[in-house]
């Protein structure tokens, strides 16, 4: 068996991630953001908009300030080259990717959650009418089925009691039929409302009339997708990245063993089985800095992440604030091969400020960090229009962070440039 040192594994994994070395010079295309996408397999998609949507920051973390319009051209207009499905959770994934996950679409009753597999049975009338809605109105948001079921007399005047998971009826009918793939988001609107429409409208038509794909054929092919995005990880961490589980999963695992696509591994310090994917590149050295928002892949299995980097990280959104021990919305950021701090950020977008509301040292922090994570703040700011980062004096980092801030905008001023950005304490 290969043996691998845990600094050989952390490296490959960052190569695997486009994430081992410095952005790429040049604007970001059409072309380049879909190799980007291509190679991580998935962007997760979620409603937090505390920095930015959660699909959007991945590519900035690999590709720098890039234009977003172009991510919602690839999946709001045609051709399409992303399509939202089920995938890790709620996804983009690129349209080659979509076949694969029809087994998924056809499990429903196996693989979604309870109130929404449970909607053929409980609403079988407002289904009916929701198909037809969509078919006659398409593209067609949530909110306007629901004020024609309400208009219909075929369900209540909504609640406002209904937020978050509390869905409408509408609402419930619309995702069976998403999960299934009865109906497609042939966009997002500029309220991140899903526009729903009809496959038909939606997939490129090589897409449509491409043969079917055997579960296990699929169900391995999307196992050997995570295995390649990891570089180098556990049967658990693969399984993971599409959310596969049960016999089949066991058996594509073991499938591609047996065929060399994936070779074990001792990685010193793992105490489970871990396998390498033939085509992982072991880089001499990883000098990338990016920070990575909580819906990164690279971060995504958190005991992954610690044996990797050895740094305690979870995602404290939904704990409640006395008991946090990094903050709200928290940003992993990488340095090099290390993370070496967690910075809580948010976006004020009224005041146009990137407030930094705590800054934590890791213990792989080192005398440059600061000025490292300055400077990626301060691009970040940049990209997401805000003129401003105010560093709230808490944790070991923020006030070196904040210094730095200082130094950086006042060297701009002092070679005639603007300084975008500036630091504030609070």
């Amino acid at each position: 068996m290969e043996s691998m040192s845990i600094t050989e594994a952390r490296r490959v994994a960052l190569r695997a991630q486009s994430l081992d070395r410095g952005r790429p010079d040049g604007p970001v295309t059409m072309r380049r953001l879909t190799g980007a996408v291509d190679r991580l397999n998935l962007l997760q998609i979620d409603s937090v908009n505390v920095l930015a949507r959660a699909h959007l920051v991945p590519l900035y973390s690999r590709l720098g300030p890039y234009d977003t319009g172009l991510l919602e051209r690839a999946a709001g207009r045609a051709p399409r080259r992303l399509v939202e499905t089920w995938a890790h959770v709620a996804s983009y994934v690129p349209t080659s990717t979509y076949p694969l996950l029809e087994w998924r679409r056809r499990a429903y009753q196996r693989e979604a959650w309870g109130s929404i597999a449970a909607v053929p049975q409980a609403h079988p009338h407002e289904l009916e009418l929701v198909r037809s809605l969509v078919t006659e109105l398409g593209p067609v948001t949530g909110s306007r089925i629901h004020d024609e079921l309400e208009r219909a007399g075929r369900t209540a005047p909504r609640s406002r009691l209904e937020w978050g998971w509390n869905w409408t009826t509408a609402k419930r009918c619309l995702e069976y039929l998403f999960f299934t793939g009865e109906v497609m988001s042939a966009r997002r609107n500029s309220a991140f409302e899903r526009c729903y429409d009809l496959p038909e409208r939606v997939l490129p038509p090589a897409l449509r009339h491409a043969p079917g794909i055997s579960d296990d054929d699929a169900i391995r092919r999307l196992l050997e997708l995570g295995a390649r995005a990891h570089g180098v990880g556990t049967a658990r961490c693969f399984r993971d990245y599409f959310r596969l589980r049960g016999p089949r999963a066991q058996r594509a695992l073991a499938d591609l063993v047996d065929d060399g696509t994936l070779v074990p591994v001792d990685v010193d310090g793992w105490g489970e089985p871990t396998y390498r994917h033939r085509d992982a590149v072991l880089p001499r050295r990883a000098t990338g800095s990016a920070l990575l928002s909580p819906f990164d892949p690279l971060v995504w299995e958190r005991r992954r992440l610690e044996a990797l980097f050895d740094v305690f990280y979870r995602i404290e959104i939904y704990v409640p604030a006395h008991r946090r021990r990094l903050g709200y919305y928290v940003l992993p950021f990488l340095q090099g091969e290390q993370i070496t701090a967690m910075v809580d950020l948010k976006a004020d977008r009224p005041a146009g400020v990137l407030r930094v509301t705590a800054a934590h040292r890791t213990p792989h922090a080192d005398g440059v960090t600061p000025a490292a994570l300055a400077a990626e703040l301060r691009l970040l700011a940049d990209w997401l229009g805000l003129a401003e980062v105010a560093v709230v004096p808490t944790g070991d980092l923020a006030a070196d962070l904040a210094a730095d801030l200082s130094a950086q905008a006042d060297g701009q001023l002092a070679e005639g440039r603007p300084a975008v950005v500036t630091a504030a304490g609070g």
